[in-house]
């Protein structure tokens, strides 16, 4: 069941990532951001209303839940700006570093353990994202980055804070109940941003002018999230995100197809080096 829910994330994930970047594009990250969570935290309320009573009483569950709500504000923001500004085919394979980010986390601080293997895979996608990341290799001093990679960059670092989080706390409390509380804490602060900003006329005309972008980026993003929490009750957590992580194929293939992007030719090595590598250390993590 866990592997099953890991791949379920894995494609809603890819197609996520692929409308959140048209999303952040037509009505910028803070109304997509408003949109996603708010749809979650609306959704999934009749399923974990009978669970708030304990959240009242401040315990380790309750700092759990929201220093996951932080954590997915913080590198949700991240994330949104780097698939606003960069190639998704660039963008996406950066987010591998969410694997040997969760994987450490989870040996230090849960004792889950590493093989050589999966040490090698991960240091060979680290080799990928450079090549991708990079545009131009003319002098050394003078290496000119893609747009959108320090975005990345610092988003997967915090996306492995949350998958480690997410798992802890799909544990502790239940998949539902930590996706509606971060969804609802992310909702709440994008939504206090925008109306002191006078912005909160801009939610209205975008659902007007982009329901169903709106709809599908909300719907298969939360998807993911679900299916990721519920895969870290069957699985370890850095065999889940091992899994899940794959979607960053989808997501570039989608980015090139599409938006018809164009890698150079080292770009086009890195992003095959990186994404086979995710996607055999997936493999060999799962057995």
């Amino acid at each position: 069941m866990g592997a099953i829910f890991a791949i379920l994330a894995l494609f809603s994930w890819g197609l996520g990532d692929f409308f959140i970047q048209k999303s952040t594009r037509k009505f910028g990250n803070w109304v997509a951001l408003f949109y996603i969570t708010a749809f979650a935290a609306l959704t999934l309320f009749p399923f974990v209303y009978r669970d708030l009573a304990g959240l009242l009483s401040m315990n380790k569950n309750s700092a759990l839940l929201l220093a996951a709500g932080l954590m997915v504000f913080l590198a949700g923001m991240l994330d949104f700006q780097a698939l606003k500004v960069g190639k998704i085919s660039v963008v996406e394979p950066i987010y591998a570093l969410e694997v040997p980010m969760t994987a450490m986390l989870a040996f230090f601080l849960i004792k889950e353990k590493l093989t050589f293997p999966q040490v090698m895979l991960i240091t060979s996608s680290l080799v990928g994202i450079i090549l991708i990341s990079t545009h131009s290799f003319r002098g050394f001093k003078k290496i000119s980055l893609e747009k959108g990679i320090w975005y990345a960059l610092l988003a997967s670092l915090g996306m492995g804070v949350v998958n480690l989080l997410f798992g802890l706390g799909s544990r502790e409390t239940s998949p539902l109940l930590i996706n509606w509380f971060t969804s609802l804490f992310v909702a709440l602060v994008t939504l206090a941003y925008l109306a002191a900003n006078h912005r909160v006329s801009g939610i209205i005309q975008s659902w007007r002018e982009n329901r169903v972008l709106i709809l599908a980026v909300s719907i298969v993003d939360n998807m993911a999230w679900v299916a990721y929490s519920y895969s870290a009750l069957y699985i370890p957590i850095a065999v889940a995100t091992s899994i899940s992580e794959s979607y960053v194929a989808l997501a570039a293939i989608l980015g090139l197809v599409f938006n018809k992007e164009k890698l150079k030719s080292h770009q086009w090595a890195g992003l095959c080096l990186a994404v086979v590598s995710v996607i055999i250390l997936s493999k060999i993590t799962e057995t």
